[in-house]
């Protein structure tokens, strides 16, 4: 599988599970989560012009609140190897407590490591883990991910009519290459019954989010119609 983003520095505040020794801590005010998001951006700011050290300072106290996107950017800050004695295996660490407070980013991240094998070793049964639990949290890239690990059978057994789901769910959040896919999936019947009107409506999809093959596909599927240029359905989403 090619890899669809790099880890990047996180600036979304969300998930806010605080952390406590034995006991749940109370959620944020609307005014703390401000003030958390304020020092998270300040310490992004600080990474960006080179004070690194500031931005680790800060990440961590971040983290030590409760705010998963700081321990993310803290285990980027890892694998960059921006940090003394910078570890992979810290970055997993770190990125994994993220993800298990229901950061999204992280957990696709998470997933990243185990594929590439840059969390020390290679797992691609632990990366489609990983993948489905992002798809499943609404990351557009883990519903493609694992849509793929299901459908070359890579990562988790092959599964074609769940990597039609995913492929569709990951449509429907506006990735083109899915939209591609389930068109064509639609149109070969594979995965899901054999329905052109379908692989029709997503190659209209595709190819309005700039697609270079799917005008060609388009007037395809419209000769076999019978449809000429009649314009895709915009009032539901399959």
């Amino acid at each position: 599988m090619q890899a669809r983003s790099t880890l990047r520095f996180a600036l979304a505040a969300a998930a806010w599970a605080l952390l406590a020794a034995g006991a749940q801590a109370a959620e944020p005010t609307p005014a703390q989560k401000e003030a958390l998001q304020a020092r998270l951006e300040d310490a992004v700011r600080d990474h960006d012009q080179g004070r690194l050290e500031q931005a680790r300072e800060a990440f961590e106290g971040l983290a030590r609140a409760g705010v998963p996107a700081a321990g993310y950017n803290l285990a980027v800050m890892h694998l960059k190897r921006e940090l003394p004695g910078a570890s992979n295996t810290e970055a997993l660490r770190l990125m994994t407590r993220a993800a298990e407070q229901g950061f999204v980013t992280a957990t696709y991240g998470v997933a990243r490591l185990y594929e590439t094998g840059d969390a020390g070793r290679r797992d691609l049964d632990e990366a489609g883990r990983w993948y489905l639990r992002a798809a499943q949290q609404g990351s557009v890239d883990g519903q493609v991910e694992i849509a793929t690990a299901y459908y070359l059978g890579r990562g988790a057994a092959k599964d074609l009519p769940a990597a039609a789901h995913w492929y569709r769910e990951a449509a429907k959040g506006g990735d083109v290459g899915a939209q591609y896919i389930i068109a064509s999936m639609y149109e070969s019947g594979v995965g899901v019954a054999h329905d052109l009107r379908l692989a029709r409506y997503w190659y209209a999809a595709a190819a309005r989010g700039g697609d270079e093959v799917a005008p060609a596909k388009l007037r395809e599927i419209d000769a076999r119609l019978g449809t000429g240029s009649a314009p895709a359905p915009l009032t539901t989403r399959p």
